[in-house]
């Protein structure tokens, strides 16, 4: 077995904006693992707010390649790495040599039957016109996502609503509020049709919401990033998004969604951004999630090759074997 991490940087199409941050490149890292005749492919784009970025992934993964070169297999490798994501990247590309060296997929290795699915696309925070005008742009996606921080959020949305009448709505506030901007700003989501307000507090302020009965979905992003933390904070939310990113690939994600199934929450998939490659294993998530956010690659200003279909109405194709699993 030979272990090749690499580090892929892919400019966006235009800065993207959300609470406290901008992006203007997916820097990712990719994992290529190879045993001569099959090779399977992974890539992390890493937890910003965790103080991942693509050396430290680089640097986590090239302290492994000896173990993974002498075996180490899924369960292995999660005692070697912290949930993030490098053990995202490879976690993955273990997946997609499995599938290969089976000359089978993931969906038969999971005994899944995939269907097609229907992604959001996501609206960075700009000036109220100009997120409008950005809807009106995506008209040909009926579910749409936007970033909101403490700054008018409603005088934007507002203005989404009026120019998208037809179009579902989310909003991500990526720990922006606190609780009394909640309580202020809810009941207005709830008159604009909002299907879900998505990590409005703090990560660690989740004990604010006790007694808190939101007229909105509440979504946990930041404050779930793996199983430990969804035993802390389940209590207090109804959606839970899981991103492979944060628990640290498909094996842990797939875990995350039993627990959270379990409990009768509803189920949302992310992205970090980064390219077809890390949005491939994410869909496998999305076959349980009511909200699909797998539109990362859409950003990119080029995908890697053979990246995912996304067609009309932000339908998204299975992927490809060529690309993975």
């Amino acid at each position: 077995m030979k272990m090749q991490v690499e580090q892929v940087s892919y400019p966006l199409v235009r800065p993207f904006a959300i609470t406290g941050y901008r992006f203007e490149a997916a820097n990712t890292v990719q994992v290529r693992l190879s045993d001569g005749e099959y090779s399977g492919r992974g890539e992390g784009m890493g937890v910003y707010y965790q103080g991942e970025n693509q050396q430290s992934m680089a640097e986590q993964l090239e302290s492994v390649v000896s173990a993974v070169e002498s075996g180490a297999g899924r369960q292995d490798v999660r005692d070697l790495l912290p949930a993030g994501g490098a053990l995202n990247a490879l976690d993955c590309a273990l997946w997609d040599l499995e599938a290969k060296r089976g000359g089978t997929s993931v969906w038969q290795l999971l005994n899944m039957q995939p269907k097609p699915l229907t992604t959001v696309c996501t609206i960075g925070i700009d000036t109220p016109e100009v997120m409008a005008d950005l809807a009106r742009q995506h008209s040909r996606y009926p579910n749409l996502k936007i970033k909101l921080s403490e700054d008018a959020p409603i005088e934007r949305l507002e203005a989404i609503r009026a120019a998208r009448p037809d179009a579902a709505l989310v909003i991500d506030v990526n720990q922006g509020w606190s609780i009394e901007e909640l309580r202020e700003y809810a009941p207005a989501t709830q008159r604009l049709g909002i299907a879900m307000i998505e990590q409005p507090l703090k990560r660690g302020d989740d004990e604010a919401l006790e007694g808190y009965v939101s007229p909105v979905p509440l979504g946990a992003d930041e404050s779930c990033l793996h199983a430990e933390d969804y035993e802390r904070v389940a209590r207090y939310y109804s959606v839970i998004n899981i991103k492979l990113d944060k628990c640290g690939g498909l094996t842990q994600g797939l875990e995350l969604a039993k627990l959270a199934q379990r409990d009768g929450k509803t189920l949302m998939v992310g992205n970090m951004t980064g390219s077809s490659l890390s949005m491939a294993p994410a869909f496998v998530i999305g076959q349980f999630c009511q909200f699909v956010d797998i539109d990362g690659a859409l950003f990119l200003s080029r995908d890697i090759e053979n990246g995912l279909d996304y067609g009309e109405g932000g339908v998204v194709a299975v992927p490809s074997p060529a690309l993975w699993g």
